[in-house]
């Protein structure tokens, strides 16, 4: 920043001053305190998602690192037990899971919804934290109706998570139709963590 100082003759005009110190400014931080800050941010997000309830502010100053962590480790979760194609399971759910945000971020902007692309893929990307945590308790877990029933839970948790944050920005008259490609998206999550 430049500041004009004319209150004395002596000192030149235009000298560069320091900028104002604010939070927003990291370019200097050092790395572990970028990365603790990030973490407590991606903390703070998932708590909103296992606490659906509270303010819905926060998931609307997205980030795509919370996404894109809890993307790998279901990735990684569902195709760990079976080595000959992990890798072509990890590039289906990784692939499954980004194109399938895509897919309900365009509907709902199509639908008129006021809601920017990386918001959304940020809601629906929090939302599967529940999906991530039944994926891995189901590793643990043999009875088909117990495997189900933690399934279920999961599914409906980050369906009503999801909607809960995204049916506000798309107009009233067609929320149906915004929330419906939502829930098909996370039926294809629970059907993939259900298959593997």
């Amino acid at each position: 920043f430049f500041i004009m100082k004319s209150t004395n003759a002596s000192e030149p005009i235009g000298q560069m001053a320091p900028a104002p110190a604010s939070s927003s400014d990291t370019l200097d931080e050092p790395i572990a305190d970028t990365l603790l800050r990030d973490a407590k941010l991606i903390g703070t997000k998932l708590r909103y998602v296992l606490i659906p309830a509270g303010s819905r502010n926060e998931l609307k100053n997205w980030d795509l690192w919370g996404p894109l962590l809890l993307c790998l480790s279901l990735a990684i979760v569902l195709s760990y037990h079976d080595p000959d194609q992990a890798s072509y399971k990890f590039s289906i759910v990784f692939g499954i899971v980004w194109l399938g945000a895509a897919c309900v971020t365009f509907n709902a902007l199509l639908l008129g919804g006021k809601i920017s692309v990386f918001q959304s893929v940020c809601v629906l990307g929090y939302c599967m934290f529940p999906l991530n945590i039944a994926s891995i308790v189901l590793q643990f877990v043999s009875p088909v109706s117990l495997r189900l029933l933690v399934l279920t839970v999961a599914f409906f948790w980050s369906s009503r998570a999801s909607v809960g944050f995204m049916s506000p920005l798309v107009p009233k008259d067609r929320q149906a139709l915004g929330c419906y490609p939502v829930l098909l998206f996370y039926i294809t999550i629970a059907w993939m963590v259900i298959i593997s």
